[in-house]
C-alpha cells in the first residue's frame, strides 16, 4: 500500500477473487497491517481471525481535522463462504474489470491508422494491436529520447521546436506533467487503464491511492514500454510524421496524407482514429477546411500560481506536518466571481512550472513534477471558465481566443522570457518578490500579467484568489508567484461524432480523446481511445 509517495507493506499478494467491499476504514497514519485488519473486521461485524484475505483498493488522507487519518476502501474475503455471501449483499461485491469479448465486424480493412501517441492514441493502438489489427501509428513529434533532448533545449533557451516539445511527441502532453491519474468517470475501462500503466512500468501503488500519480519519469517509462509492445504485436510507429490531409469517397474515408522528411505520403485506409492533442491547431484548421464538422466548446484560461511547498504542507496537515507517512500536500479550490467559475486545476505538489509553448511567438505554461514531489515549490493553475459567447464566432473561435492571449504574453517579455509577477503586484499592491522564487526556466521576467489577459479574466482571478485565501489561509499572500499564461486546460474545439463514434460528416474517421473534445486528462483520454478502438473493431474485420 502507498500514500503520497510513502509505502505500507501489502497485506496480501494480488490474487483473482471476488470480495466484499468495505468502505470508510479509518485508522491512524502509523497503523500497521493488524490494526487495518481489525478495523475492517469491526466494520463488517466479524472477528479479525475470520478474514482470509484483505486487499486495499483505495486509500486517501482525511486532513479535515487536527487528528489526520488514513481512510481506506478494502476488498475482504472470509474463510466462511456463506457468511461472505451474506455480507456481500449488505456491503456490496467487488466487480473486477474484464476486457470485453469483441464481436468483430465484417467490413474489409487493410490496416487502421492511429493518429497521435498521447494517452488516447497509445491505448487505442494497443487495443487494436492486441486484437491483431496491426495499426499504423503516426506521431508528428519525435520518439521519447529525441523529444527529451528537444524539451531540454526548450528549458535552456526558451525557444520551442514547433514539432517536438512539451505537447508533441511520444506520450503527448501527459508525458511532461505530474502524471496525474485521477478521473471522475465511472467507466470500468478506467481501472483497466491504471492496471495497464502499472503493467508497463508505472508504480503499482497507482492501483490503490485515491489520487494516483506517476510523476513525469514513470509515465515516460510506461510510454516507452507500451510503444515497444505495440510494435511487438505487429503495429508500426512512425515518428516525425504529421497528419496533413484526408482522402474521402462519398462521405467515407478512403485514405490519409501525412508529411515525413519533407515528403507527403498517402496511406489507403477505411478507418482512422483521430487522437490528436488539444494543441494541434494546424490540424484543426485542416480538418475544418476538409469539411469535418466541429464546434467551439467551453474551456478555461488563467495563470499558474506557486507557493513554497512547506507552506502548503503545513497549512493542509497542521500538527501532522512532517509525518513520515505524508508526502507533499494537495489542494483543490473553487469559487464564483461575477457568475463565472474560478478554480485551481492540475495541481503539482513539489513541482515546477514549465514552458509548454508550441509556437515561436506565443507563451503557454503548464505544471510538471517527478514522482517524489519533493521540489521547493508547489504549483497549480488558477483558471477562469470561458464559453463560446466570449470568443470570436466560428468553430475555431476558442482557439483564436487562446492564441491571442499567448501572443500577448509573448509580447510582454520578448523572445525567450516568461512573464511572472507576484500576487501582490497583480492585485495592485507591492510587486516585490519575496520568499517564493519562480521555478520557470530559462528566463522568468517580471511583467504585468494584467496586460496579457482580458479584463474579465484578470478580475475573476483576483476575486478567486481572495476567496481561496479565505479557504486556505495565506493562499493569496502577496509574495506568491504567478506565471502566465495557462491556456491549454482542455480543447477549445469538439469534433462532432455520432453514437457509433464516427465523425458526423465522414464515415471511418473516429475522433477521440482530449483533442477531439471528449476527455480531460490521461485516464479519460485513454478510456475514450479504447472505446473508439472497440467501435472500429465492431465495424471492421481484422486484417487477413
Amino acid at each position: 500500500m502507498m500514500l503520497d509517495g510513502r509505502f505500507f507493506r501489502p497485506l496480501f499478494a494480488k490474487e483473482d477473487f471476488m470480495s466484499i467491499i468495505v468502505n470508510g476504514i479509518s485508522v491512524r497514519l502509523d497503523s500497521d497491517d493488524d490494526v487495518i485488519k481489525h478495523a475492517a473486521a469491526a466494520k463488517l461485524g466479524v472477528r479479525a481471525q475470520q478474514i482470509k484475505r484483505l486487499r486495499v483498493k483505495r486509500q486517501s488522507i482525511d486532513a479535515r481535522r487536527e487528528n489526520i487519518r488514513l481512510v481506506m476502501t478494502a476488498l475482504v474475503d472470509l474463510f466462511d463462504v456463506p457468511q461472505q455471501q451474506a455480507l456481500e449483499i449488505d456491503f456490496g461485491k467487488a466487480q473486477e474489470y474484464c476486457e470485453p469479448s469483441i464481436r468483430y465486424g465484417s467490413m474489409a480493412l487493410s490496416r487502421p491508422v492511429v493518429i497521435g501517441t498521447g494517452p488516447c492514441g497509445l491505448f487505442a493502438a494497443l487495443t487494436l494491436a492486441k486484437h491483431g489489427y496491426r495499426p499504423l501509428v503516426l506521431e508528428r513529434g519525435k520518439n521519447m529520447a529525441e523529444r527529451e533532448a528537444d524539451v531540454g533545449h526548450l528549458m535552456r533557451t526558451g525557444i520551442p521546436d514547433s514539432e517536438s516539445n512539451v505537447c508533441f511527441g511520444a506520450g503527448g502532453a501527459g508525458a511532461f506533467s505530474d502524471g496525474k491519474l485521477t478521473s471522475r468517470i465511472k467507466d470500468p475501462r478506467a481501472e483497466h487503464v491504471l492496471q495497464t500503466l502499472a503493467d508497463f512500468g508505472a508504480p503499482e501503488q497507482i492501483l490503490r491511492i485515491a489520487h494516483p500519480h506517476t510523476g513525469t519519469e514513470y509515465i515516460r517509462k510506461a510510454v516507452r514500454a507500451m510503444l515497444a509492445h505495440i510494435e511487438l504485436l505487429g503495429g508500426e510507429i512512425l515518428f516525425s510524421s504529421r497528419f496533413c490531409g484526408i482522402l474521402a469517397d462519398r462521405q467515407a474515408l478512403c485514405g490519409i496524407r501525412y508529411m515525413r522528411n519533407g515528403t507527403v505520403h498517402i496511406v489507403e485506409t477505411r478507418a482512422a482514429l483521430l487522437c490528436i492533442g488539444h494543441s494541434a491547431r494546424d490540424t484543426y484548421e485542416m480538418l475544418l477546411e476538409a469539411g469535418i464538422a466541429m464546434e467551439p466548446k467551453p474551456f478555461a484560461v488563467g495563470l499558474r500560481i506557486e507557493h513554497l511547498r512547506a507552506y502548503i504542507d503545513k497549512t493542509q496537515y497542521g500538527a501532522a506536518y512532517g509525518h513520515p507517512m505524508l508526502g507533499a500536500a494537495e489542494y483543490r479550490l473553487a469559487a464564483k466571481h461575477g457568475g463565472r467559475s474560478v478554480y485551481t486545476f492540475c495541481m503539482c505538489p513539489g513541482g515546477v512550472v514549465i514552458n509548454s509553448s508550441t509556437q515561436p511567438e506565443g507563451i503557454a505554461v503548464n505544471g510538471m513534477s517527478y514522482y517524489a514531489r519533493d521540489g521547493e515549490n508547489s504549483n497549480s493553475a488558477v483558471v477562469v471558465s470561458v464559453a463560446p459567447a466570449d470568443f470570436p464566432k466560428g468553430a475555431l473561435g476558442g482557439m483564436a481566443f487562446a492564441q491571442h492571449i499567448e501572443r500577448a504574453a509573448f509580447t510582454l517579455c520578448g523572445k525567450s522570457g516568461i512573464p511572472v509577477q507576484t500576487v501582490g503586484g497583480f492585485s495592485g499592491g507591492s510587486g516585490r518578490f519575496g520568499s517564493v522564487s519562480p521555478s520557470i526556466r530559462p528566463h522568468p521576467a517580471a511583467a504585468d500579467l494584467n496586460r496579457c489577459l482580458p479584463p474579465f479574466i484578470a478580475d475573476a482571478i483576483k476575486g478567486g484568489l481572495a476567496a481561496f485565501g479565505q479557504k486556505l489561509k495565506g493562499f493569496d499572500n502577496a509574495d506568491a508567484v504567478l506565471t502566465g499564461v495557462e491556456t491549454r486546460t482542455s480543447s477549445p474545439v469538439r469534433i462532432r461524432r455520432r453514437e457509433d463514434f464516427q465523425a458526423e460528416t465522414l464515415g471511418g474517421l473516429y475522433p477521440a480523446g482530449e483533442g477531439a473534445g471528449y476527455a480531460g486528462g490521461i485516464v479519460s483520454a485513454a478510456t475514450d481511445g479504447i472505446k473508439c478502438a472497440e467501435a472500429l473493431m465492431h465495424r471492421f474485420a481484422p486484417p487477413s
